[in-house]
C-alpha cells in the first residue's frame, strides 16, 4: 500500500485515530484529522500532530474536508453512515478503519479475539500463554494500543495478538487473522447496529477473509455462534463446556483437555488451578487454550500462565475492604450480559452501581438475579430513569438515585455493614460523565481508596445514623 504524497482523511481524534495519523505521515501521505468535539475536549495531542505537519480540523466536520481525498481511515467511534461518509463514498473514496490499515503493514500472524464480553480478559490471557511458550507476542488493538503502534515492531515472527470489536470490524476489507476466536454474542451497541442481526454480523467478519488454512474458534454453547459456524470457510475448533466432535477445549470432570482432530486427547490443567473469580471465565480460558493449542503452545505453559494469571483492570477487578464491605470494579460491564456475569460472582448482599449512556438495552432481564442477590441499586448517569423503570424489585430491595459516581461511592459506604459488597458493573456505556471505561474504573478505584483514608469512626457514625 504506497501512501506516499496521498491524501489521507482521518476521522476521530481519539487514540486510535491519533495513532493512525501519525502512522501516515510516516509513510509520506499529506494527512488530515477532523473531530466534530471542540479542540479543550480533545487532550493534548494536537500540537505534536501540528508539529508533525498534520491538518487539524475540531468543532465540526467540514463539507469540503471530505472530498478529493484518496484515502479515508476511521477511527472506531465514528459512525460508519455518517452524512460527509455517505456523500465521500459517492466519490469513490476508499473508507477503511485504523485496524484494517495497520493489517496491511503488520508483519507476523494476527489472533484476532472478538465477542461480547470477555475479549479483554481472553486477549491478555493469550498474550500471556503466548508469552510462557517464548513465542514473540505484542498485544494490542480494542484492549488499549492501538493496532498501528504495533508495526513498527512487529517481525515475520511475532504474533499479533488483537482484541477487535465490532466498530473496527465494520471498517475491514482484507483483514485476515490467522486465528480468530468469537467468544460470545448477547444482545449490545444496539444504539450504533440498529439491529441484534447486524450486531451479529460485524461480530462475524472477522472470518470473512479466513480461508481453509486458518482456523475459526467458536463458543460450542453459542447458539449464534454455531449458527455462524455455516458460513465459515475455515477450520473449525470449538471450545465450551459441551463435548463436540472434531478438535477443541472443553471440561470433563474436573480438568480442563484439549481433542486433537484425530480424537486423541491430552489433559491440560485441573480446574481447581482457575484463580480468576466468576464462572464465565471458563469459558475465557477455554478459548485461550484452544487459541494457544493452535500456536503451538505446550500445555505446561498454558497451565503456568492460568495459574499465575490475575484479573485484568476494570474486570472484577478487587479493589479494597474497608470496614468489612469489600469493592468491586467492573466498569468494563458495559452491557447487561456482562452485568449478569459480575452478579453471579457473588451469592448475596451486592450493592449494585448501575447506569451511564444506554446503548438500547433491556434492563428488565436484571430482575431475577437483583431479586436474589442485590440488597440495593444506585443508579446513576444518562440512563438512570429508563433503568430505574425498568427494575421490578421487592421493596426489600431499595433503588436510589446518585446521579454521579461520587455519590454512588458515598451512598454504599455510608449503607453497606460488614460482609457485603459494593460492585461497580454499570451495564451501560460510560461516554455521558467519563472519558471511557478505564476512566470510569480509575474513578472508581479512587473513591474507594479514598474512603480508606477516611476515620474509621466517622464511618461508623454515618452507618449508625442511617440504621
Amino acid at each position: 500500500m504506497d501512501l506516499n504524497k496521498k491524501r489521507v482523511l482521518v476521522v476521530g481524534l481519539g487514540k486510535s485515530g491519533v495513532s493512525a495519523a501519525l502512522f501516515l505521515q510516516s509513510q509520506g501521505a499529506r494527512v488530515t484529522i477532523s473531530d466534530a468535539k471542540a479542540e479543550p475536549q480533545l487532550g493534548k495531542e494536537i500540537p505534536l500532530l501540528l508539529d508533525k505537519g498534520i491538518v487539524v480540523e475540531t468543532g465540526a466536520h467540514g463539507e469540503r474536508t471530505f472530498r478529493d481525498q484518496d484515502l479515508i481511515v476511521l477511527s472506531p467511534g465514528v459512525p460508519v453512515n455518517a452524512p460527509q461518509l455517505q456523500q465521500a463514498r459517492t466519490y469513490g473514496t476508499p473508507i477503511i478503519g485504523e485496524v484494517e490499515l495497520a493489517s496491511r503493514f503488520l508483519k507476523g500472524p494476527i489472533v484476532a479475539i472478538t465477542g461480547s464480553n470477555g475479549k479483554t480478559t481472553t486477549t491478555s490471557l493469550v498474550g500471556e500463554m503466548f508469552s510462557k511458550s517464548g513465542l514473540p507476542t505484542q498485544v494490542g488493538g480494542n484492549i488499549g494500543t492501538p493496532v498501528t503502534d504495533l508495526i513498527a515492531s512487529s517481525t515475520p515472527q511475532s504474533y499479533n495478538v488483537l482484541e477487535v470489536s465490532s466498530f473496527q470490524l465494520e471498517t475491514i476489507d482484507s483483514f485476515r487473522p490467522r486465528i480468530a476466536a468469537f467468544l460470545n454474542i448477547t444482545p449490545d451497541h444496539l444504539d450504533r447496529h440498529g439491529s441484534f442481526t447486524a450486531y451479529a454480523a460485524a461480530k462475524a467478519r472477522v472470518f470473512e477473509n479466513q480461508t481453509r488454512d486458518d482456523f475459526a474458534v467458536l463458543n460450542a454453547d453459542d447458539t449464534t455462534c454455531v449458527e455462524i459456524s455455516k458460513t465459515i470457510s475455515s477450520t473449525i475448533v470449538w471450545f465450551g463446556g459441551k463435548e463436540r466432535a472434531g478438535s477443541g477445549s472443553f471440561v470433563r470432570g474436573a480438568n480442563i483437555y484439549w481433542r486433537r482432530p484425530e480424537g486423541s486427547e491430552v489433559e491440560i490443567m485441573p480446574l481447581n488451578e482457575i484463580g480468576l473469580k466468576g464462572a464465565h471465565n471458563l469459558d475465557n480460558i477455554l478459548a485461550a487454550v484452544a487459541v494457544a493449542v493452535l500456536a503451538g503452545c505446550k500445555p505446561e505453559d498454558i497451565r503456568r500462565a492460568v495459574k499465575e494469571f490475575k484479573a485484568v483492570e476494570h474486570r472484577l477487578e478487587f479493589v479494597a475492604t474497608i470496614g468489612g464491605v469489600s469493592y468491586y470494579n467492573d466498569s468494563k460491564a458495559t452491557n447487561v450480559d456482562a452485568t449478569i456475569k459480575a452478579l453471579e460472582s457473588f451469592p448475596e448482599n451486592i450493592h449494585l452501581i448501575l447506569g451511564g449512556k444506554d446503548k438500547g438495552s433491556d434492563y428488565t432481564v436484571l430482575n431475577p438475579l437483583l431479586k436474589t442477590r442485590a440488597k440495593r441499586v444506585y443508579t446513576i448517569g444518562a440512563a438512570a430513569e429508563k433503568i430505574e423503570s425498568q427494575l421490578l424489585l421487592p421493596s426489600s430491595i431499595a433503588v436510589q438515585r446518585a446521579e454521579t459516581l461520587r455519590n454512588a461511592v458515598r451512598l454504599a459506604s455510608e449503607l453497606a455493614v460488614t460482609g457485603d459488597i459494593v460492585l461497580l458493573a454499570p451495564a451501560c456505556a460510560s461516554f455521558d460523565q467519563f472519558e471511557g471505561y478505564e476512566h470510569r474504573g480509575r474513578t472508581f478505584k479512587q473513591l474507594v481508596r479514598a474512603l480508606q483514608n477516611q476515620d474509621p469512626a466517622v464511618t461508623a457514625a454515618r452507618r449508625s445514623i442511617n440504621g
